[in-house]
């Protein structure tokens, strides 16, 4: 099986920005194929369809409405024929990407579940009794929240939520005011679920039987428009730009002004439409002129308009055979022992998921009630609604020490959980900054400050992943547990930098993103070029979420052909093309993709046998390395330096199982174990790592 991104030549000039969004879209081929594989759990299977349907909703949001902005604010795509034709391009790589998407839905997954006794029963399947539960339910529990709109010149096309469910209906005959409206607009409250469960009793034994909110609605519409007759109807999503602006010369505070923008999030410039398959094609018109949307960005799909509510099915199902059999992370510190103190020792190295993230917890936890403790400093990029580790802070705060927390409030879709934090801290007394505005603070810093006899000392945690419990468990990352006081005054530094604006020093050990990461990267892998050039081994892995730097791309492409051997994981976008005689044929790219999401930041430099590896918040993007503010840092002690070659990239360039190679085409091409045995990097990171009691 492979998957392509289309854009490349096996010169590497390549439409550098088309080739970065198909790429984006490449990425979830593959997650598609984990939704086909058949030796993968059903539920699980099932939910890698939900993230396609997540991912593509954000695409839309933010690459597509920004590409669409851009059109739109110099003369229209008219006016621009490179980016109306790259638009164009797009839009046939996502419908069919769709079009997949629902197929396996409905030839695999959904019969695959009813197989195991997990239904979706439409209304001409269900039994006489199961109807008769659904009117009632559709009477008791939807109909009161439903408000039909019939459309006139007094009831005008109604605001749509972006991302809501909502029917467009054509009736017949007159109103009850002797009137022909002939279109009403009906939509579904958010509160309702989209997915529900009927009683045991109203289906065979060992059978789930579930119904969409969806199908409910549909086979009652007609009782809503009482002596009309509906002539036709469907279900539509429109989805909208989502991404916030301010004017950051004019803005004089940045959380009041993303506060009022939050509000018109919600209907944003319309940018594509969802509706049923079998839409009529004068109503999918209708919605189209009503959103101002021309016929590429209508899909109309043979299923529900929001696959990410089918999660709600997972949620709902208590079949654990369908599921990824429990796994529960490793502890790597010895219980009962001051946590301060085995800092304090040695350097702690955490691999996430394979191990808890409970000791970063635990060394805020400490921090906050600990007398000795008289600071506390932390960046937050995503943390989520509910945080024991903000309430830790919150505890630091009332208990009088120092605490100082930079927000970035511009973190897409955690802006509201960002300011309810913020607006909580400043309440409890701590420091509150939001950051630089202009360019996101994505860097994951801790420092904690403590006096002891010999004086004030540093403790830090760096990290690659976010103080986000919930993807702790779900995202591969590392963190770095530290009591280096010359790393320490450098975490420092750059707080300071953060808080005062200052020009921040020249460091010693950390590269810090907009000021020094690209030009030390760039350094790093020139200096492997010179070793090779002089006839010693040159060498550079790098595992990455996204590689669309062009500037790192040439000075890769240099080094291969200086004759560095590179290997690249690259999750997502990846706008290089290994294995191209005279460019890159020292280069080999593969992606891994499996049960967690690979989120880890790890560069490694054979530097002459130095072995030097960095682990670091930032991708290898322009966006990264320009336009925010990242820290890489050293990992220092060479048993956790070895610790992370040995965890973090070595079965990972092993792995035959999750992994897909990049060829020089921009294909992408499933690795098979070809007669050796199958391995996955994920699976023996589990057992390397997890908790014996698992």
């Amino acid at each position: 099986m492979k998957t392509s991104t289309g854009a490349a030549t096996s010169t590497g000039k390549t439409d550098l920005f088309l080739d970065r969004e198909l790429s984006l879209l490449t990425f979830n081929r593959r997650v598609l194929a984990q939704a086909e594989d058949q030796s993968l759990p059903l539920l699980e299977r099932l939910r890698y369809l939900c993230i396609v349907s997540n991912n593509l909703d954000e695409f839309y949001e933010v690459r597509v409405a920004g590409l669409l902005a851009q059109a739109n604010s110099d003369g229209g795509l008219a006016a621009h024929p490179q980016l109306e034709a790259m638009l164009e391009r797009v839009s046939q790589e996502c419908h069919a990407l769709v079009d997949r998407q629902y197929a396996i839905l409905n030839s695999d997954v959904l019969p695959a579940l009813r197989a195991q006794g997990v239904q979706l029963v439409r209304h001409n399947e269900r039994t006489e009794a199961q109807r008769a539960w659904v009117k009632a339910y559709f009477e008791k529990e939807v109909r009161p929240l439903l408000t039909p709109i019939g459309l006139d010149p007094a009831h005008p096309f109604p605001q749509v939520v972006n991302k809501s469910l909502n029917f467009v209906v054509a009736l017949s005959g007159k109103d009850a005011f002797g009137r022909g409206t002939a279109i009403a607009i009906v939509k579904a409250p958010r509160i309702l679920p989209r997915v529900i469960k009927l009683p045991d009793h109203l289906s065979k034994p060992g059978i789930h039987s579930f119904c969409l909110l969806t199908s409910v609605i549909h086979a009652h519409i007609g009782d809503l428009f009482a002596g009309r007759e509906v002539i036709a109807y469907s279900q539509f999503r429109v989805t909208r730009d989502s991404d916030l602006w301010v004017d950051e010369e004019e803005v004089k505070n940045l959380r009041q002004a993303l506060t009022g923008e939050l509000q018109s999030r919600q209907f944003g410039k319309a940018v594509r439409l969802e509706v049923a398959r079998n839409c009529p094609p004068e109503l999918s018109q209708f919605l189209l002129d009503q959103f101002g949307l021309d016929r590429h960005r209508l899909y109309a799909v043979d299923g529900p308009v929001n696959l990410v509510r089918l999660s709600e099915l997972i949620d709902q199902t208590r079949i654990p055979a369908m599921r990824w059999p429990p796994f529960v992370p490793g502890f790597p510190l010895k219980a009962g022992t001051d946590l301060f103190a085995q800092i304090g020792k040695h350097d702690i190295l955490l691999h996430h998921p394979y191990q808890s993230f409970q000791p970063v917890l635990d060394f805020i936890r400490l921090a906050a009630h600990d007398p000795d403790v008289v600071a506390i400093k932390q960046t937050i990029y995503r943390t989520g609604m509910t945080s024991e580790l903000m309430e830790q802070l919150l505890a630091a705060a009332r208990n009088r020490k120092e605490v100082t927390v930079i927000f970035e409030l511009m973190a897409r879709f955690d802006e509201e959980a960002n300011i309810k934090w913020a607006d909580k801290l400043e309440q409890a007394g701590a420091q509150v900054v939001y950051g630089v505005v202009g360019l996101k603070t994505h860097a994951k810093m801790a420092l904690v400050v403590r006096r002891e006899p010999e004086g004030l000392r540093y403790y830090s945690h760096l990290g690659t992943g976010n103080y986000h419990l919930t993807t702790a468990k779900l995202y591969t990352d590392f963190g770095l547990l530290t009591a280096n006081q010359a790393l320490g005054e450098e975490v420092n530094e750059v707080f300071i930098h953060l808080t005062s604006l200052t020009k921040p020093h020249k460091f010693q050990h950390l590269w810090l993103a907009p000021f020094t990461l690209q030009n030390e990267l760039v350094k790093a892998i020139r200096n492997e070029a010179r070793l090779a050039r002089g006839g010693k081994a040159g060498r550079i892995i790098a595992k990455v979420n996204a590689l669309t730097d062009e500037t790192i791309v040439r000075a890769l492409y240099a080094a291969s052909q200086d004759g560095v051997k590179i290997d690249l994981i690259v999750r997502g976008a990846c706008i290089l093309r290994p294995g191209v005689p005279g460019l890159s044929e020292n280069i080999k790219v593969r992606s891994v993709i499996g049960r967690f999401l690979e989120h880890s930041r790890i560069y490694y430099f054979r530097n002459d046998l130095q072995h030097d590896v960095y682990l670091a918040s930032a991708d290898w993007m322009s966006r990264n390395l320009l336009r925010r503010i990242e820290v890489a840092f050293p990992v220092l002690d060479k048993a956790l330096k070895r610790r992370v070659i040995v965890e973090g990239l070595n079965p990972y360039l092993k792995d035959n199982s999750n992994a897909w190679e990049l060829d020089g085409q921009g294909h992408y091409h499933r690795r098979k174990s070809r007669g050796k045995s199958a391995f996955s990097a994920q699976s023996y990171l589990m057992e390397q790592l997890g908790s014996q009691s698992a």
